[in-house]
């Protein structure tokens, strides 16, 4: 491994990009390192082509490369076979062998050092040790080998090479077995690797893999006895099938790890079969085995008898013959099986499906690459030693049979595990109609006699549960919270019954899922019988709640139908429940529309049906002026509790459609009342209150049925119609109010110069929809403002959050980022006060069992790339507030994170996040020298062997080139040191923006205290911090790279970060080895360095800068607009993050707090009508006539009617009497 000091091989990872949002600076520095890396990779590559050249053109004088082209073409077009091998004495070959012989059988621990020695041999003098001892393969080799001598003597050479390979093979068996035991699996995983490439050089591929599945065999089965449930005729099948389950995850967990050890020594087809044969056969033949017993106990119970399964050869794995004795029923119809038996089988075949699914993924990238045509027989062959290891396979084909399959189907993954079931199979079709039948039924008598036992029924409520947490097909607000509970009951059960469906591949299975889906349709033509019963009953016998939880229960059933079509496509091809998902559309559509005619009608006959109230001629105050009418107080009460079953029952969007739709003709059914009445004089300060009552409900109203603050503050631009109707509707109520309610006075001195006559069309065409909000904000101040007066603000933005059915995540999103972030930070401020454990004794929310307020705000703020200012002002007001700039100063490592602050911690994880490649790269480094090193410290190879070896094989012991200068620990430390600050740059430039704008914005707070940060600034001080961080413990290397740290590389990964921090703080540090880096370096590149931290300083602070300028561009009217256009998308980015979900999840359990309202009211007239001058005639007419002034009974003063007089000549306006206005009544 000492090429690696000489020759670079540098990668990149673009998956860091992935968790970033990149602007034009980061890619052009991303794109600048990676052509960079290009470039020296190129010149590593030419500078070994041109090494080759010097040696062949040395040790082969009739070839004479003078260009890379002909370097290129001669390697291409060496024939291995054709070169010419000098014969070796038989005496010679006999005594190297001899030596080896001795020096394993009678020295102790020689194994390793023969190994690398005959690695060495055969890399450097070109000899190829014989794999195989059978056929002709052993004499036919004509490259430099042990048996190229005269054929008399290759019995002996035969048995003294296998003795040889034998001990060896014996050494590396036992290593792999002592790895088995590592409970780290990188490392568990790298040291196998290097001992099944040692075995692959001294034997065959496929000895090497029987040797290895003998191995894991025993894993195995010690595996299958351990975590392996046993079947006895009293165990419980629920448990059992847990069982399974769980140990089906740790299957696949063993059978990851082994493909993560083969997949890059083997070629593709011995990887999948290694797999099928070691581990997915053998879990078919344990599963046959359970089977078996299940079968026996079924036909005991059933009376008849069963011949035992055959067992299979163990080369035929995984295949399994069904012998069933004469006796038994060839129909299998005899064979009984239960609803608790179907279950069981669901289970254990819905555990072999996700196995066959996850083993399917794993495989799915070596599948794709079979599809693509192969030229070159070596495809397969890897690079450096791998190269040489497949390479003395040479009489294996030339060309590999997966190169034949550039265009067939991916079917390598044979995995037979439903043979198993075959059995088994015409039983399960026999009993799954019925028993589907039987259980169905049995719920629904149930049902039906709780049904019977009461006048009045109310269905019971269950909550909806989410059966596919990981299918994500319906989101959220089209889910369900509440159904039928028998309903509940039947589709649990049809759940469980699923994968006996899902499992059809072949026809053992399709008269299963033929008659699990004939099952599954007539069920749900009995449920949806049931709940049209059930919906007739309304009002009748059962109260409105029940049409919202039949509501709420149809749309479950058809959303798990319309899953089961979803899961059943990939085979079947047709959606098999097209029937039931039309049938249950239209009862959807029916019962919508039901509920909202209902709630209507009811308003429009009973609620606003108030006679006393509305009694508007009468002369007698109603009840002093002093209360709004009773109908208002029962359309408010009925508007609140038709907004709890909804929001409590039925799946958000929906409920929120049906209550604007509600609300919106019951306001209608107001405005219209309101503007036919003909109140007296007494009775018209209760039509100002009652319009004035209905404009502070509507405004808390509102705020439910709005789903955003586009929709909330500018419906005329949104799509739903029925929010700008209720607007409309609010509006015509307050022009009722101007022209009926208002005092004459002040309605004659707005008319005195009478109406604009310019005004054309209605009132709506110059009256903005939220008009009638900004009249009542006088005397009822609102938080609901339009865009012009601000938009919302951070207490509205809650407001609208808290009044939805769910938890809206661009809305808690917008929330959190209102005001500069105000909410996050009274939260963190309130995290310091046990507010948690306050909320939770309030909400029964158990807070403790998900993350901590300060964990879910830093993470949710953090991936918020389109508005980095929030996370940087949040966080660094908690800093300034908390004084932990300290802290941010010198961050602790791990093993001091119980006195670190929560927020330092967050970040200290964010930051090892984006430095983990330059760890992994380093440590490879690192572990490179230490094999170097660790090769200079094992056994010399003896003298007595060097001199066995034939002069014709010119082989020079390899310690020579160790003793060549720049071998030193100082170039393998100044080379990691080079990887980290080369890195910087690119680091930064994927670093996401809200985590590069706090830096920016704590180095302008911390620069006055901390001199030292004025070099290279905060954030890169803290990235090689951080680096150093990880390298002084152990714990967290492992955990980043796997890899195991010995004392040697701790010791020069601790010298390492001494040379990192000296070079930050800017001051020669006064050890010598620390000093021989930086000058090795310095030499090399005078000042580069300093250029590459002045480099990434100058990235650093030039990308907060861009952060700074879009923001400045964000403020004022825009920002509302772009927010909404980008609160999706950052919503979206969040909730694919790890655990993203759950953090928007925690803080909106945080935030549910109590709003408290305001209730005195006075109109300010003056303000008021001058805004009506441009009221149609006809409209001013109507309203003018209807005022209790117009009425000829009534007794007014002089100046009165001369005002009045002056009102009715506008408009031409008749005077009317009661009896009149009694008969338009």
């Amino acid at each position: 491994m000492d090429w690696v000091d000489e020759y670079s091989h540098n990668s990149f990872d673009l998956r860091c990009l992935l968790d970033s949002f990149p602007g034009d600076l980061e890619f052009k520095q991303i794109f600048s390192d990676i052509d960079e890396q290009i470039g020296q990779n190129a010149a590593s590559i030419e500078n070994c082509i041109k090494e080759i050249q010097s040696k062949v053109n040395k040790h082969c004088p009739d070839v004479q490369l003078k260009t890379t082209t002909d370097c290129l073409e001669w390697l291409d077009d060496f024939d291995y076979d054709t070169a010419k091998t000098p014969s070796i004495p038989h005496g010679d070959l006999i005594k190297f062998l001899k030596k080896l012989q001795d020096l394993l059988t009678n020295e102790q621990n020689q194994e390793e050092m023969i190994l690398d020695f005959l690695w060495d041999l055969s890399c450097q003098s070109n000899i190829f040790f014989p794999a195989t001892l059978s056929g002709t393969s052993f004499h036919t080799l004509s490259r430099n080998s042990l048996h190229s001598i005269e054929d008399h003597s290759s019995i002996e050479v035969k048995s003294m090479w296998d003795d040889i390979r034998l001990h060896l093979r014996r050494f590396l068996v036992c290593r792999i077995e002592r790895h088995n035991e590592i409970n780290n699996p990188q490392q568990k995983i790298l040291l196998k690797k290097q001992c099944i490439q040692k075995l692959l050089f001294l034997y065959p591929e496929s000895e090497v893999i029987i040797k290895y599945q003998n191995i894991q065999n025993k894993q195995l089965a010690k595996f299958l006895q351990d975590d392996f449930p046993s079947y006895n005729r009293d165990s419980s099948l629920e448990i059992l099938a847990h069982g399974y389950e769980s140990a089906m995850l740790k299957l696949y967990s063993v059978i990851k790890e082994d493909f993560d050890t083969l997949c890059e020594i083997l070629a593709p087809s011995s990887t999948v079969k290694f797999i099928k044969e070691t581990y997915l056969d053998t879990i078919t033949e344990e599963m046959a085995k359970l089977l078996q017993n299940f079968c026996e106990r079924q036909f005991k119970d059933n009376a008849v008898p069963v011949a035992k399964t055959s067992k299979s050869s163990s080369k035929h794995r995984g295949t399994v013959h069904a012998l069933v004795t004469p006796n038994v029923p060839e129909d299998g119809k005899d064979l009984f099986l239960s609803f608790e038996d179907l279950q069981f089988l669901s289970y254990l075949i819905k555990s072999m499906l996700k196995l066959e699914n996850n083993a399917q993924e794993l495989f799915q990238e070596i599948f794709s690459s079979l599809k693509v045509p192969r030229k070159y027989s070596g495809i397969f062959e890897k690079s450096n030693r791998k190269t040489m290891i497949e390479k003395p396979r040479a009489h294996a084909p030339m060309i590999l049979s997966e190169q034949l399959l550039p265009g067939k189907e991916t079917t390598l993954l044979d995995f037979a595990w439903r043979n198993a079931f075959k059995e088994l199979s015409l039983p399960m079709a026999c009993c799954i109609t019925t028993t589907i039948e039987n259980f169905s039924t049995r719920i629904l008598q149930q049902e039906q006699r709780e049904r019977s036992s009461v006048m009045s029924y109310a269905m019971d409520l269950v909550s909806a549960q989410d059966v596919w947490q990981d299918c994500h097909m319906f989101p959220d607000e089209e889910q369900p919270k509440k159904i039928a509970k028998f309903c509940s009951n039947i589709v649990e059960k049809l759940d469980t019954m699923l994968p006996l469906a899902l499992a059809c591949r072949d026809d053992s299975f399709q008269e299963i899922r033929a008659n699990l889906v004939e099952a599954c349709c007539k069920v749900a033509t009995a449920v949806l019988a049931r709940l049209q019963e059930r919906s007739k009953e309304v009002p009748s016998k059962a109260p409105l709640r029940n049409l919202h939880i039949l509501l709420s229960t149809a749309i479950c059933v058809l959303q798990h139908f319309v899953q089961y079509d979803n899961f059943m496509k990939e085979t079947t091809k047709k959606p098999m429940f097209l029937v039931p998902v039309q049938r249950y559309q239209e009862f959807i559509n029916m019962l919508q529309f039901q509920v909202t005619n209902y709630c209507v009608r009811v308003c429009a006959t009973s609620i606003l049906q108030d006679a006393e109230s509305h009694h508007w001629d009468d002369y007698k105050a109603f009840y002093e002026g002093e209360r709004c009418s009773f109908s208002l107080q029962m359309w408010h009460y009925f508007y609140w509790a038709l907004h709890h079953d909804l929001w409590t029952i039925l799946p958000p969007k929906l409920a929120q459609e049906i209550l604007t739709e509600v609300l919106e003709k019951s306001l209608g059914l107001l405005s219209s009342r309101y503007a036919r009445a003909h109140p007296s004089y007494k009775r018209t300060p209760q039509i100002r209150l009652d319009i004035t009552t209905i404009f502070t409900c509507m405004e808390d109203m509102l705020w439910p049925i709005c789903s955003s603050v586009q929709e909330l503050l500018n419906p005329h631009a949104h799509k739903n119609d029925k929010i700008f109707k209720i607007h409309s509707h609010c509006n015509n109520l307050l022009t009722t109010l101007v022209i009926l309610a208002s005092p004459l006075t002040e309605l004659y001195k707005a008319f005195k110069h009478g109406m604009d006559e310019s005004a054309s069309g209605s009132l709506q065409t110059f009256l903005k929809p939220l008009h009638w909000l900004v009249c009542i904000s006088s005397f009822y101040p609102s938080l609901l403002r339009s865009s012009s007066a601000g938009g919302l603000n951070v207490e509205g933005q809650l407001k609208l959050l808290l009044s939805q059915p769910g938890c809206n995540w661009n809305l808690l999103l917008g929330t959190l980022l209102c005001n500069d972030g105000l909410l996050p930070r009274i939260l963190l401020r309130s995290s310091k006060c046990n507010f948690q454990e306050q909320l939770s004794k309030t909400e029964n929310i158990n807070l403790n069992q998900g993350p901590s307020v300060m964990e879910a705000t830093f993470k949710i703020l953090y991936h918020c790339n389109l508005s980095p200012q929030t996370f940087g002002n949040v966080f660094v007001s908690y800093l300034e507030e908390e004084q932990l700039w300290e802290f941010l100063y010198d961050i602790p490592d791990s093993t001091h994170m119980e006195s670190e602050p929560e927020v330092i911690q967050c970040l200290r994880l964010a930051v090892t996040e984006a430095v983990k490649d330059t760890v992994r790269q380093v440590i490879s480094v690192m572990s490179a020298g230490r094999n170097c090193e660790t090769s200079l410290n094992k056994p010399r190879v003896p003298g007595s062997l060097l001199e066995s070896i034939p002069q014709e094989w010119n082989y020079i012991l390899k310690e020579a080139k160790r003793k060549e200068p720049n071998k030193g620990f100082t170039r393998l430390a100044a080379q990691a040191v080079s990887i980290v600050i080369s890195k910087l740059p690119t680091v930064i430039a994927c670093l996401p923006p809200p985590i590069k704008y706090f830096f920016f914005l704590s180095e302008r707070k911390m620069s006055k205290n901390f001199v030292e940060l004025k070099k290279v600034g905060l954030l890169v001080w803290n990235l090689i911090i951080i680096i150093c961080r990880i390298f002084e413990d152990g714990n967290t290397v492992e955990l980043l790279t796997g890899a195991s740290l010995d004392r040697w590389i701790k010791e020069k990964l601790s010298l390492i970060c001494v040379c990192l921090k000296s070079i930050i703080r800017g001051h020669s540090s006064p050890n010598q080895k620390v000093q021989k880096v930086t000058q090795s370096i310095e030499q090399g590149n005078p000042n580069w360095i300093e250029c590459q931290l002045l480099k990434a300083k100058k990235l650093s602070n030039e990308c907060a800068f861009v952060t700074v300028e879009k923001s400045t561009v964000l403020e004022g009217d825009t920002a509302l607009e772009l927010t909404e256009q980008k609160i999706n998308t950052m919503v979206l980015d969040l909730c694919h993050k790890p655990g993203g979900s759950e953090y928007l999840r925690q803080i909106y359990h945080i935030m549910r707090l109590n709003e408290s309202a305001i209730t005195k009211w006075s109109w300010n007239w003056s303000n008021l009508l001058p805004n009506y001058l441009r009221l149609d005639k006809m409209t001013f007419s109507v309203l003018l006539k209807n005022r209790w002034e117009m009425n000829k009974e009534e007794m007014l003063e002089e100046e009165e009617k001369a005002m009045l007089e002056h009102l009715k000549q506008i408009c031409n306006v008749q005077t009317s009497s009661v009896s009149d206005n009694a008969e338009e009544q």
